[in-house]
């Protein structure tokens, strides 16, 4: 897929003609563009992305050859900001997933390259790192793909204060608590839910009795079945399946990483636990993750942050997220991801933010990405609008893996609170 950038005398919004006109043309040649020198110019953006490419975390970057590939060939000629031409390059760094090599390597960035922005998506142990180091240094940071309370109040946040260069736009625990409590409304349980919540920001963040799941167990007539954090890499789940199964457990919630899940889930068949819905985080967001856990793939959910089931376009192209998925799988051969549409996102803010503060200091970058107000391809990204201060929400809603031919499909099966984004089916019960 080549990206077509407009012109001066062109339309922002371009026509679909021209969008379905540019799918399926990232070749080998623009995909190899995401690890080639880039030539500088006199006047050069320099954009940094930190991003697990290596370690239990690297199932989040599948999309990031084929993103960096799109959006360099978009680039290719530069872009106009403040009456000039600028080039523009993207320095990307493994953080290895490891907050302090994210944070290391976000120093780097800054002092060694030279970076006027960062980004940086794929949970906490990325974004929060990057963004403390980034508000250290004064550098304008983009980030998304953590929920925003692990990110706001992981890193300390004060709602009436805020950050000063740091910017996030996902979903919160408000919303995946409602996703994931809509899909088990779906089916007739006992309502006692088993929960895997490690001890990592994100499973601090939901197990936490004000602001995670346990908030809720009353009004939704929940019990939650929570034996505590655990450490992770984690390879016996034999106490807590145990426990499941003494309390009577029938659904199964979480948020932890593909590997981790994939013992539990193999644990549990071995020990003949056998809940009716699992719903976790993580662990089967990924259709490569997902396909590594066979048959037994059939049935799970998950939340869904971007599909091309979604209604939003490219800001910089005018594609929708159907015409990209597609675009995607024509180049690489595999199916879409989540993390395709916001890391692709995360440089639709960029872009535009440089555009609107033409080309001049951080300052001005800061305080243009403070002001952004895009449509994008994960839905509108305001940080105007909160719920806290440098936070801008995206939609959400859940879908089911169901067996679709040789392989699993990721059903649309919730959409509670984004009916924009419509349903493609029933939920299944495990069997």
């Amino acid at each position: 897929m080549t990206l077509t950038k407009t012109t001066a005398n062109e339309p922002q919004s371009i026509s679909r003609r021209k969008a379905l006109k540019t799918l399926g043309k990232l070749t080998a040649t623009s995909l190899a563009a995401a690890h080639a020198p880039w030539v500088h110019a006199a006047n050069t953006l320099k954009i940094g992305l930190v991003s697990p490419q290596t370690g239990p975390l690297s199932v989040f970057t599948e999309p990031d050859a084929f993103v960096l590939g799109a959006i360099r060939s978009y680039l290719a000629n530069g872009i106009q900001a403040g009456g000039k031409k600028w080039s523009v390059e993207i320095i990307v760094k493994d953080s290895q997933s490891n907050s302090s090599r994210a944070a290391e390597v976000t120093n780097e960035l800054i002092y060694k390259d030279g970076v006027d922005l960062v980004l940086a998506a794929s949970t906490p142990e990325t974004t929060n790192p990057v963004a403390d180091t980034c508000e250290l240094n004064g550098v304008p940071c983009i980030t998304n793909d953590t929920p925003w309370q692990p990110h706001f109040f992981g890193r300390g946040g004060d709602p009436k204060k805020g950050f000063e260069w740091t910017y996030h736009f996902f979903w919160g625990l408000e919303d995946i608590i409602a996703v994931f409590t809509g899909i088990w409304d779906k089916l007739p349980t006992n309502r006692v839910v088993g929960a895997l919540w490690p001890n990592d920001p994100d499973g601090n963040a939901w197990a936490d009795p004000k602001l995670g799941f346990p908030a809720v167990a009353e009004k939704k007539k929940l019990t939650f079945v929570d034996t505590g954090r655990f450490p992770l890499p984690a390879d016996n789940f034999a106490s807590q399946i145990i426990e499941f199964k003494n309390r009577g457990v029938e659904i199964v919630t979480g948020v932890v990483p593909p590997p981790d899940f994939g013992n539990f889930w193999a644990q549990a068949a071995q020990q003949g636990f056998h809940p009716k819905i699992v719903t976790v985080a993580k662990a089967t967001e990924f259709p490569a993750a997902v396909k590594a856990f066979g048959d037994r793939a059939n049935g799970l959910s998950v939340e869904v942050w971007w599909s091309p089931q979604h209604p939003f376009k490219s800001s910089l192209t005018g594609q929708s997220s159907a015409e990209i998925a597609a675009a995607y799988t024509q180049a690489t051969g595999r199916q879409w991801s989540m993390p395709l549409g916001f890391k692709y996102s995360l440089f639709e803010v960029a872009l535009d933010a440089f555009v609107r503060a033409g080309g001049n200091s951080r300052e001005a970058l800061r305080d243009a990405i403070r002001t952004t107000n895009l449509e994008t391809l994960v839905g509108p990204v305001n940080f105007q609008t909160g719920p806290v201060p440098n936070i801008s929400k995206t939609p959400l809603v859940g879908g089911q893996w169901q067996k679709r031919g040789q392989g699993f499909e990721l059903v649309i099966v919730e959409n509670g609170i984004a009916p924009m984004i419509p349903i493609g089916g029933e939920l299944l019960p495990i069997t």
